[in-house]
């Protein structure tokens, strides 16, 4: 079995944005020692060998690398219910069967669209069947890490995710860095045409639809179309409305 890692590395990246920049501190393996000590144990009881242990610690958002969005990031009922935080996510929704649908061509800010999903489809010959994990690729992943990925792309219209819900999938993903288009555009968007549907539309079918999707993904190119299995398990942290993933996908 081959293994594909679908994460972005998690570590500090001055071309971040500010709103979702990480900051690790690595901390050296001496300094446990002068821990230890003061929790009680003489330097003369240390292991011979013994230098201290490493440790790190990590600030950052939830959504600020490779990560899973819960149906309580997009609203806090869905369709009259309270919406699943994080840890409430079942874990059945996140392995399963995958299938990578290919948007490269798409335009950076052109929505993609049902008929986008279903040319694609029908060209392949393939079928999206309940359960599965839909990957879509955009070859955007190519700005991650950079100051514009924010920036760049197209992203999922509210037709085309609701059109994958319909079809039974629970979680789907992009490597771009959002799920709708790039958030400046959305809102250069919708100051010009003064339209209050268009603001989010692909997040905010969750008010009504439940669903995950995942963002910022990576190496999608590195797959198939179809024949493997995608795990995508998120940390477990209680009421959040997203949690950072190590996406895999599991070739034969």
């Amino acid at each position: 079995m081959k293994i594909i890692d679908l994460s972005k590395p998690i570590k500090f990246n001055q071309q971040d944005p500010w709103f979702m920049r990480v900051k690790v501190k690595h901390k050296p393996h001496k300094k446990a020692k002068w821990l230890i000590r003061f929790l009680g144990l003489p330097f003369k009881l240390f292991p011979k060998d013994f230098i201290g242990w490493a440790d790190d610690s990590i600030r950052m958002g939830v959504h600020a690398t490779t990560h899973l969005d819960a149906p309580w990031h997009y609203a806090p009922k869905v369709g009259g219910e309270k919406a699943k935080t994080i840890d409430e996510i079942p874990l059945e929704w996140c392995f399963g069967e995958g299938i990578v649908i290919d948007m490269k061509h798409k335009e950076d800010f052109d929505p993609i669209t049902i008929n986008d999903i279903e040319r694609f489809l029908t060209s392949e010959n393939l079928d999206l069947n309940p359960g599965m994990i839909v990957l879509i690729k955009t070859g955007r992943d190519i700005y991650n890490g950079t100051k514009d990925f924010h920036k760049k792309g197209t992203g999922m219209s509210a037709e085309a995710t609701n059109y994958l819900i319909d079809k039974g999938i629970k979680v789907m993903g992009i490597d771009s860095w959002g799920w709708d288009i790039p958030l400046p555009e959305m809102i250069k968007q919708a100051k010009q045409s003064n339209d209050q549907e268009l603001f989010w539309e692909g997040h905010l079918v969750g008010q009504h639809k439940e669903y995950c999707h995942l963002e910022q993904l990576v190496n999608l190119d590195a797959l198939p179309y179809s024949g493997f299995k995608v795990a995508l398990f998120p940390l477990k942290i209680v009421g959040a409305s997203a949690a950072p993933a190590r996406v895999v996908a599991l070739l034969k």
